[in-house]
């Protein structure tokens, strides 16, 4: 579904990501982890069209037989329209604009008023609190409802592959547990999730691969579980001697 070869990209002099290469195979939770500054951002934001390669390549297919789309050579609104949603770190929401008027931006490029009420509906279902705060401004909910407005918004977009940052943190552990639950339930409906995400622990539970950069490059990769268990990233990343 995803392909990524030797990714540099720069900001101005500085080089932050120094070639990355990965894979993310359909229907996969794919996470990467790795410390504040480690590149994690830069690749998503790179994925979506919000930050230019500097060289590499990044290929995308909607569909394993489909036409191959090269997302270094498109704007952010044509990698949109070909399956792919960024629920940004910060959540991005608009505060001054309802809970409902910021799910239908999700939906900006599609034209299809079924499936976008349908679509509604299936947020709805993961979020019932959004059902709730239709009408209530979005910078007036919480941070796990504004996380929650994040992700949801996302979905309106009707992607196959959602890149979601960090969409646990700054939350209670309740709702930690709520969003990881929908992670999962939002990969059951046949959407692929790229993660990055700091509870280290949550997400090599919940991933199938594990990507783990340092300094803008990836120093280990492969399944979560063997990920888990590596000497190094237990005691980097997850506290344990």
């Amino acid at each position: 579904m995803l392909e990524v070869t030797d990714l540099v990209v720069r900001y101005g002099a500085v080089e932050a990501l120094h070639g990355i290469s990965l894979q993310v195979l359909p229907r996969q939770i794919v996470c990467l982890i790795g410390a504040n500054g480690a590149g994690k951002t830069t690749l998503l934001r790179a994925l979506s069209g919000l930050e230019p390669a500097y060289s590499g390549r990044m290929v995308y297919r909607r569909t394993p037989e489909g036409p191959a789309l090269e997302l270094h050579k498109h704007p952010t609104h044509e990698i949109v329209a070909a399956g792919i949603a960024h629920a940004p770190e910060g959540r991005g929401i608009f505060p001054s604009m309802t809970v409902a008027e910021n799910l239908a931006l999700g939906a900006y490029l599609r034209r299809d008023r079924a499936g976008i009420a349908e679509d509604t509906q299936r947020v709805f279902s993961l979020f019932p609190r959004l059902q709730e705060r239709q009408q209530q401004l979005a910078g007036t909910l919480s941070g796990g409802e504004q996380q929650m407005l994040a992700i949801g918004r996302a979905l309106l977009a009707r992607p196959t592959l959602l890149l979601l940052d960090e969409p646990s943190l700054g939350l209670a552990p309740l709702l930690v547990d709520q969003i990881f639950r929908v992670i999962e339930q939002i990969r059951q409906t046949g959407v692929t999730v790229l993660l990055v995400e700091q509870n280290a622990h949550r997400a090599l539970e919940l991933a199938d691969e594990a990507f783990v950069l340092e300094n803008g490059r990836v120093v280990l990769a492969g399944p979560s579980a063997s990920v888990r268990n590596n000497d190094q990233v237990r005691k980097a990343y997850l506290g344990e001697d």
